[in-house]
């Protein structure tokens, strides 16, 4: 399968909201969160899915531990 890259506008659309898929980029890369029990209809301690979480991230308890765990999607760019 050929790699995704996603720009901000199409991030966006993967906001886990009506059914929608929930993704989100960290350092470039994009992550499916949609089946992870801590994010609900898209959202996560404040955070939405469709965004770039490379600074929030850096100040969670889990850090990018957690990212090991999570589906890769593609690639992203601002």
């Amino acid at each position: 399968m050929a790699e995704i890259h996603f720009t901000k506008a199409q991030l966006a659309k993967f906001d886990g909201q009506d059914g929608r898929k929930a993704f989100v980029a960290v350092d470039g890369i994009v992550y499916d969160v949609t089946n992870v029990d801590a994010w609900i209809n898209g959202k996560h301690h404040g955070h939405v899915a469709g965004k770039d979480l490379s600074d929030a991230i850096t100040k969670a308890p889990h850090k990018k531990s957690v990212l090991a765990k999570l589906p890769k999607v593609g690639t992203y760019t601002n």
